[in-house]
């Protein structure tokens, strides 16, 4: 066997080529400290997030106490109040306008000064209601309507 000339080129060994994977002579510590960091990242995550709900949670529902307590006071006074029979006499003048025995109410109508003329007809006094609802409403809309402009009357 004959041997070629090398003509000045050497066969490169393996540890002279480019696959030597220790050049780099650092460890592998700060990728494990990140893998690390990660996974704690990943398992505290969902923990730390229920627990940040329920805390807005539990402020959501004092504040709905505190104001259920403030409600729950009001109606003990509204309920002191109604136990005096005084009390209750007043707001059956002022919301029936109930009167006692052997006196006379009168009911004033009409405190903006104007007058009606009693000689007019119905079709010239109808309010604005009638002709504020559309056309093809039913007779009770109408009428709930009507009551409703009168009581405000």
């Amino acid at each position: 066997m004959a041997l070629r000339p090398t003509r000045g080129r050497r066969k490169k060994s393996y540890r002279s080529r480019n696959l030597n994977f220790n050049r780099h002579k650092g460890s592998g510590r700060p990728l494990a400290l990140a893998a690390i960091f990660f996974m704690l990242a990943l398992f505290l995550a969902p923990p730390i997030k229920n627990y940040f709900v329920q805390r807005a949670q539990i402020s959501a529902l004092q504040s709905q106490l505190k104001s259920d307590h403030a409600a729950l006071d009001a109606a003990r006074k509204e309920l002191t109040l109604w136990k005096d029979p005084n009390y209750i006499k007043s707001q059956a003048r002022e919301r029936l306008h109930f009167v006692m025995p052997g006196e006379r109410q009168y009911i004033v109508t009409g405190t903006d000064g104007t007058t009606t003329d009693a000689t007019t007809t119905d079709a010239t006094t109808q309010t604005d209601v009638v002709f504020n609802l559309p056309e093809g409403q039913p007779w009770y809309t109408r009428m709930i309507a009507s009551i409703t402009e009168a009581g405000k009357a």
